[in-house]
């Protein structure tokens, strides 16, 4: 089972930048994927952007440009980086794992962007 703690989220005023810490408890080499979602209130849960264990990304259109996931191998961990933030990235930022064994996610963390 992989733990996964996420740090870095805050009160940032538009245009402002943060960046969130995904901590995995194993390698993240032996997680197909990570990635991160987001839920604002009273929406669903939506993906942000993910990477693969091969170093792939992707991003959904709305973050495209402004968001860029990477990760660091030695220290198990995935980041995302947001610029240019708006209001209507404000929600909780979850992580995620997907593994052949299952699907695994962090307490979340909450970004408030203010206008």
């Amino acid at each position: 089972q992989v733990q996964l703690v996420e740090s870095g989220g805050g009160l940032v005023q538009a245009g402002g930048s943060l960046r969130l810490s995904c901590a995995a408890s194993e390698s993240t080499f032996s997680i197909n994927a990570i990635n991160w979602y987001r839920q604002a209130p009273g929406k669903q849960r939506e993906l942000v952007a993910s990477i693969s264990s091969g170093g792939s990304t992707g991003y959904a259109d709305s973050v495209k440009g402004r968001f860029t996931i990477s990760r660091d191998n030695a220290k198990n961990t995935v980041y995302l980086q947001m610029n240019s933030l708006k209001p209507e990235d404000t929600a909780v930022y979850y992580c995620n794992a997907r593994k052949t064994s299952g699907s695994y996610w962090g307490q979340g963390t909450q970004v408030t962007v203010s206008s």
